[in-house]
């Protein structure tokens, strides 16, 4: 994979408790946040396990989004989620880095965007050799809090060859 990511809170927060945020920068040319999202993540506070690996990547770029936030997107989704659609729209980037449903859709459907999740990631990740286990990272995203559906770790263990 390559071109450019532009990612949600989630996503990141994930792959920054499981220690395995690097592998984005690795797989993308450039990987962008929209600021509301930094803003999101950098609200998380102590709390937030992977506040200090995300404050370690100095190669993602915060970006403000320059034109208004489709209506739709203000009054269907939080504004992390919107942010990221109007930032990759705005920047014809190649992909969305989201995990939560509805905001996936929306990405999909209605601005046909090319959505992928952190178990993707993953993946991809284990595939040009930057990972070796997906199991292993994904189990490190669950015991850091992270809620992934039972169906995508079993489809992305699968995709990985580890089931």
């Amino acid at each position: 994979m390559n071109g450019a990511l532009i990612c949600n809170t989630g996503p990141l927060i994930a792959l920054s408790i499981s220690g395995y945020i690097d592998v984005l920068q690795n797989l993308f040319e450039l990987v962008a946040v929209p600021d509301a999202v930094h803003k999101e993540i950098m609200e998380g506070g102590p709390v937030n396990g992977g506040l200090s690996n995300y404050r370690k990547a100095k190669w993602i770029q915060v970006m403000a989004v320059s034109n208004p936030i489709d209506p739709l997107l203000r009054t269907s989704l939080d504004a992390g989620e919107a942010a990221v659609i109007g930032l990759a729209r705005e920047l014809n980037a190649n992909l969305v880095l989201i995990d939560e449903r509805k905001a996936r859709k929306i990405a999909r459907t209605i601005y046909g965007l090319h959505v992928i999740g952190s178990a993707r990631v993953l993946v991809e990740a284990k595939r040009h050799g930057l990972l070796d286990n997906v199991g292993v990272a994904l189990r490190a995203m669950r015991n850091g809090g992270y809620w992934i559906a039972d169906s995508i770790v079993d489809a992305a263990l699968k995709k990985a060859g580890e089931v």
